[in-house]
């Protein structure tokens, strides 16, 4: 999604809002009425939804225990519920006192071996540090300990600040992979009012990193380094150029697949085959669009692409860059997986003017504009039927603005198609009329989605 925290304008202080807080401004920034009620509807004729509970709104992650079949979810505040489909409630089975490590948490994964991983950011004066704790599991007891953490960086104290989000684990279960998201919208100065001058994104932010799923002393955590050539000689830096992967998951091929937001301006949002060394773009392009603050030639007054409902538009910081950095060297730019519709391939161009690539006979490199995408899976074990198997699923958040009709909030198929060294994709819409869907997890031929608001509703998507 687009920005989960904010900063206090005024100060340079972090504000990490409390649930409550989190729910009222989300409902603000993304324009939805929390409180209204929406039932989605399945676009295919062999698929059933029903609604199988309500956990309450600003829930973050939804997974499933892969031994017991219980599904599991996460607050921010770091409290993991077990969901109880026979009652439709859940229950705290870990607070965060006992989880530890981190005050707000976004990221949430089991292992193949049931190890659960939760990922969390800490924030000290206008610094953060990622965190990931594991559980250790010795009969009935449970344990847990600080896997990794990031040196403490600088935040950029605004909206833009995208924390440590998404995680994967390997089917090997060797290596857990987990994303740092950009501390900018579009690689801009944010200076947390003046405190890290003429600061821009860092070697811990806009990355998908990667660290062994253990160590032998479970007592000393990995310490990632905010310095590149450390990361990379370190092995722990896996992929650039990404502004705000919050979620992952390998698919049948064992490849890993991620999603990525795309900025304030109306340029793709995207999908990528994350490949270890590769470079997505980052700040300087969006899809297969170079930022256009890069061109002396750009003009945001006449660009139509610039929508005044969005922060960075609505603060000026779209203009000519002149003391923009330039890319680094030898990168070659990894675009994203090609799209050819039928949907989620909305583009609009200079004019203003929405135009769907599919009418102009040309493919889209990532997805239509602001849809936000989150809550990526694939029917890795070919148990779904029809022309859904072996498919992926992916939700979209939903738009906060801007004048493409395809405003989100559904489901898409993906049907991905691998030929040498890249990937094409349809995408379907298979159901909409969720209220801001916030992540997914496929279990046999049942899809089970989680709105953030809506009153916390799972949702069941059956398959044939």
């Amino acid at each position: 999604m687009r920005h989960y925290t904010r900063r206090d304008t005024m100060h340079s202080k972090p504000f990490i809002p409390t649930l409550a807080a989190l729910v009222t401004m989300m409902t603000c920034v993304m324009g939805v009425n929390a409180a209204s009620a929406t039932v989605p509807i399945p676009l295919q004729s062999d698929l059933n939804i029903r609604k199988i509970g309500q956990v309450g709104n600003g829930m973050m992650r939804l997974d499933i225990d892969p031994a017991t079949r219980i599904l599991t979810y996460l607050d921010s505040q770091g409290n993991v519920y077990e969901f109880d489909k026979a009652t439709g409630t859940g229950k705290v089975v870990y607070t965060h006192r006992e989880i530890g490590g981190a005050e707000y948490t976004e990221g949430m994964v089991f292992g193949p071996d049931r190890t659960l991983y939760v990922l969390g950011m800490e924030s000290q004066g206008s610094q953060g540090r990622c965190i990931i704790r594991k559980v250790l599991r010795d009969g009935p007891a449970r344990r847990w300990v600080t896997l990794a953490q990031t040196d403490w960086y600088p935040k950029g104290d605004t909206q833009f600040d995208h924390n440590c989000t998404g995680m994967a684990v390997s089917p090997d279960n060797k290596w857990l992979y987990f994303s740092s998201g950009a501390r900018t919208d579009h690689g801009e100065v944010e200076d947390a009012q003046g405190q890290f001058p003429n600061t821009r994104e860092v070697p811990l932010t806009s990355a998908v990193f990667r660290v062994p799923r253990a160590t032998k002393d479970v007592s000393v955590p990995i310490v990632l380094p905010n310095d590149d050539a450390k990361l990379k000689a370190q092995g722990y830096l896996f992929a650039r150029g990404l502004r705000n992967a919050f979620d992952m998951a390998f698919n049948a091929a064992g490849d890993l697949i991620a999603i990525d937001n795309g900025p304030d301006m109306s340029l793709p949002d995207e999908i990528n085959w994350l490949q270890a060394g590769r470079h997505y773009g980052f700040p300087w392009r969006f899809g297969d669009v170079d930022n256009p603050v890069l061109s002396p030639a750009f003009d945001p007054a006449k660009d139509g692409r610039l929508s005044q409902e969005f922060f960075a538009v609505k603060n000026g910081t779209y203009r000519y860059d002149p003391a923009f950095p330039k890319p680094p060297d030898g990168i070659r730019f990894t675009d994203p997986i090609t799209n050819y519709g039928p949907d989620a391939d909305q583009i609009v161009d200079v004019s203003g003017q929405v135009k769907n690539t599919g009418d102009l006979r040309q493919p889209l490199r990532g997805v239509t504009a602001h849809r936000s995408p989150l809550g990526l899976v694939f029917d890795v074990s070919s148990a779904l039927g029809g022309q859904y198997k072996g498919a992926g699923f992916v939700l979209s958040w939903g738009a906060a603005g801007g004048p493409q009709p395809d405003k989100g909030q559904d489901v898409l198929m993906l049907k991905l198609t691998k030929k040498g060294d890249a990937y094409s994709m349809t995408a379907t819409q298979i159901a909409k009329g969720f209220n801001n869907p916030m992540d997914a997890v496929l279990d046999g031929k049942r899809l089970y989605i989680l709105d953030f608001n809506n009153g916390g509703a799972i949702w069941e998507i059956t398959f044939p």
